[in-house]
């Protein structure tokens, strides 16, 4: 870690230089690998806390995991989380409707799926970090990039300013790397939004378990660790201003009380409204290309998705590794190159995207005879072959 406000940059012909805007999964696992290959990075991250505390629990699928065994950090994981096999889908009074065996994406070595905290894991994204000899300072954002054929010049918002061969945009949702640039495609709400809230596991939660219909669209909880869930309930979307922050525990308790099975349990412990999160799903799918010169997105501020098959931190781990696969290739760092990625990219991004959101339009439009597994089971199944 640097406190320098100017970073020195090393002489012509000499390590390339790689700045990444934004620390979370995506710009932390490219940093790991492209360190590991040499590469200089630094690493600006706009929170002064790295994100280390927020949200309430994520689904990791095989794919997933795949690409956190390559940043060397599956036994921390695997260690913090809970993995298992199968989703049940239940009625909303709790009767188990049937269960499915998840697909492993991952490989045969590897769990189907690993329910974890997020705030886990992103701190043992953060110590791989810092272990691989990253310059990071929290804090801080890029206020304005300036490019010529050679690389890229950046004035930082505490003053300092950079010069580098590559700037990887990990900014997120609302980038404003990639509206900087001139992409201008921006996120579409999708109609639902999502309550969620990390809570105790009740004995009888050993898999995530499915509930369609009553007050809301889906009720649904995910294992977490040995002692605790993350729990969600999704409804169509309300205007958030007018949602008092201080009801968000009162509302999230109204709808899940509808539901039986785990879900009384679980409901006791939704009491704090600063635990509860209320969010809006959106899609985004950048088209055409992901970089302008040497300026290069990943993750969410490339493409996003409903969590509607937890797919959205899998595709952030795999643009990662893609990227520094392609930039620690030898190839030269050029438009070709970039043009790659993309290419390589987009037609499974855009595969998870369409089929996220299509799950979630069925719902919206009541559609009852949809072919929701068949369309999980083939999205699951292109998921296994290597990215």
């Amino acid at each position: 870690m640097t406190d320098s406000r100017t970073l020195p940059q090393p002489p012509a012909g000499d390590t390339p230089t790689v700045l990444v805007i934004g620390g979370g999964a995506a710009g932390n696992a490219v940093t790991i690998l492209l360190r590991r290959a040499g590469i200089a990075v630094d690493l600006i991250e706009a929170k002064p806390d790295w994100n280390a505390t927020t949200g309430s629990g994520i689904t990791l699928q095989g794919n997933a995991l795949r690409v956190l065994r390559e940043l060397g950090v599956w036994e921390r994981v695997a260690a913090s989380g809970y993995p298992y096999g199968s989703l049940g889908v239940t009625a909303p009074d709790g009767t188990v409707l049937f269960v499915a065996e998840d697909i492993q994406t991952g490989g045969e070595d590897l769990p189907a799926t690993l329910g974890m905290q997020r705030p886990q894991l992103q701190q043992i994204l953060i110590d791989a970090v810092r272990a691989c000899g990253a310059r990071v300072r929290l804090g801080t954002t890029a206020e304005s990039l300036e490019q010529d054929a050679d690389g890229v010049s950046v004035r930082f918002s505490d003053g300092g300013t950079g010069r580098y061969d590559l700037v990887i945009a990990a900014d997120g949702l609302n980038s404003a790397t990639r509206a900087a640039i001139g992409i201008t495609e921006k996120p579409e709400p999708t109609g639902m939004a999502i309550w969620r809230i990390a809570a105790p596991r009740p004995a009888s939660v050993t898999r995530t378990d499915l509930a369609y219909g009553g007050p809301a669209y889906i009720a649904g909880y995910c294992p977490t660790s040995e002692n605790t869930i993350y729990a969600y309930v999704v409804e169509a979307c309300r205007d958030r201003a007018a949602i008092d922050p201080a009801a968000y525990a009162d509302e999230m308790r109204r709808l899940a009380r509808a539901y039986g099975g785990a879900w009384p349990e679980i409901t006791e412990h939704i009491t704090d409204p600063r635990k509860v999160n209320y969010t809006w799903f959106d899609r985004l799918l950048v088209e055409g290309s992901w970089h302008r010169g040497r300026v290069v997105l990943v993750g969410d501020a490339a493409h996003c998705c409903p969590p509607t098959i937890a797919q959205g931190a899998a595709m952030s781990l795999e643009d990662a590794s893609v990227l520094a696969e392609l930039l620690t290739s030898g190839r030269e760092w050029d438009e070709a190159l970039f043009q790659a990625y993309y290419d390589r990219r987009v037609p499974r991004v855009r595969t998870v995207v369409e089929a996220s959101v299509q799950i979630g339009q069925w719902q919206l439009d009541g559609v009852r005879d949809a072919d929701m597994a068949g369309l999980i089971g083939r999205t699951m199944t292109l998921l296994k072959e290597l990215p």
